[in-house]
């Protein structure tokens, strides 16, 4: 009989009870957004880049979320995979790479992975195409739970931390 402590919701839950690097990026250089305001789930990927050994790496990754907890889960595990990777490892990572710590997901959450890959993919594109712009400046955005982001028309997600229930 398997442990129950190695079961994908065990995991899963304390993957949202402890999540890391949840949070906007006042510094970011790049910034991907998926999701919509219409069904719920969105997703915001913030990456920050350093240069190590003539190589453009990521240095900080952190992310907003917006619906499904499973996304807060992934999410968090994906921030972590991608510290220290280059743009191009960065981009051949998949859905299934950034949830093998989580296991198989049930087919109704297999999505939430394909969020989290969406967003990267998008703040990877953004920084391709700004590779020689600023930062962004994300103080300037207001504090409201959507604005629009100075990158075209993208979505700012503000989030609670889930509380803890008894």
């Amino acid at each position: 009989m398997d442990n129950p402590d190695d079961s994908f919701e065990a995991k899963l839950q304390d993957a949202i009870a402890n999540p890391k690097n949840m949070g906007e990026m006042p510094d970011a250089d790049s910034i991907g957004t998926v999701g919509s305001a219409d069904c719920g789930d969105m997703l915001r990927m913030f990456l920050k880049f350093t240069d190590k050994d003539g190589k453009k790496v990521i240095d900080r990754a952190s992310f907003q979320s917006f619906g499904c907890q499973t996304a807060i889960a992934i999410a968090s595990m994906a921030t972590e995979m991608l510290k220290g990777k280059s743009i191009s490892d960065a981009q051949k990572l998949s859905a299934e790479d950034m949830t093998t710590d989580l296991g198989p997901l049930p087919p109704v959450k297999i999505h939430c992975g394909q969020m989290v890959e969406g967003a990267l993919r998008s703040a990877l594109n953004e920084e391709e195409k700004d590779h020689h712009s600023n930062p962004v400046d994300t103080n300037t955005l207001a504090s409201s739970l959507v604005t629009p982001s100075p990158k075209g028309g993208k979505i700012k997600i503000n989030i609670t931390q889930p509380e803890n229930t008894p």
